[in-house]
């Protein structure tokens, strides 16, 4: 199973060692999830209130922000902008955390949106592909990432003491080594004719078809998500844990109040890039999965 590995750092900012960040960065490099128990986001008395799931418009799992733009709310105008000030604090902090645990990510990772889940995490009516029970990576239909990793900050901010609970599966190699040989490339033209339907934001390269076709291979196959080698661990509320959301396994089967922030990196800007699902899918196939 993935590593989860424990850091007693308890700053937004912490001071590390060289040999520390090392470690940190081979972990989950390597496919582990960083564990911070003593690193809550802590918010103001004002801001407790919007610990209910009255602020959620119900059509999505998730309140968004997207720079400015906040998605998925419910509210007057001064409500909501204090909302989007709350998630953008755990932003910048989660920005804090990332740049000063990985320093040579510092110069090339980028922040991507931010949520807020005040929803509890399972019990929604959604589509088995939709079903972030079952354990998965992370790959999107829509949104192609054309080999860019998914660094990702959670932050259990429950009111009541309830954990966040995941399903930890087997090594990315593991797992899609049981698969590349059945998958097969995507067809020509298929990513034009998408993107030029509006179906993708860009081109779905190779990789992210390999990556959206593991996705669904492994939501779909519930013997696999009853027998694979796994583990169930508990993030405490008032915890922080860090994880590449593309490698790891992962599958949420509790909790409820979290905020998110995700990252996104070039793999060439890794510690080391043969550890990236590029690398490896790329091995495994023999071929580039991204366009020249």
């Amino acid at each position: 199973m993935s590593a989860v590995a424990t850091l007693d750092l308890a700053q937004w900012r912490p001071t590390l060692t060289d040999d520390e960040r090392e470690a940190a960065a081979r972990t989950i490099e390597d496919g582990g999830v960083i564990r911070l128990p003593r690193l809550p986001f802590l918010l103001s008395e004002r801001e407790r209130r919007f610990l209910s799931p009255e602020w959620s418009d119900g059509r999505a799992k998730n309140i968004s922000l997207d720079g400015t733009r906040l998605k998925g709310a419910t509210g007057t105008a001064e409500d909501q902008a204090a909302l989007a000030a709350m998630i953008a604090r755990f932003a910048a902090g989660a920005a804090l955390l990332v740049t000063t645990l990985f320093p040579r990510y510092a110069p090339y990772v980028k922040r991507a949106r931010t949520s807020y889940r005040p929803l509890p995490a399972v019990g929604r009516n959604v589509s088995w592909r939709k079903d972030d029970s079952r354990l998965h990576v992370d790959a999107f239909p829509s949104n192609p990432m054309q080999g860019l990793r998914l660094l990702r900050v959670f932050s259990n901010v429950n009111p009541h003491g309830e954990p966040r609970r995941w399903r930890i599966g087997e090594p990315f190699a593991d797992f899609a080594g049981r698969h590349v040989s059945a998958i097969g490339p995507q067809w020509p033209g298929k990513a034009v004719l998408l993107n030029a339907l509006h179906v993708t934001k860009r081109p779905r390269s190779q990789y992210d078809h390999y990556m959206l076709q593991l996705h669904d291979r492994a939501k779909a196959d519930l013997r696999w998500q009853r027998e694979v080698p796994q583990v169930v661990h508990e993030f405490s509320a008032g915890s922080t844990w860090v994880v590449f959301s593309d490698q790891v396994l992962h599958a949420v089967t509790g909790g409820q109040f979290m905020l998110e922030q995700t990252f996104t990196l070039r793999p060439e800007h890794l510690k080391d890039a043969s550890t990236s699902p590029l690398a490896v899918l790329e091995q495994m196939t023999g071929r580039r999965l991204l366009p020249h």
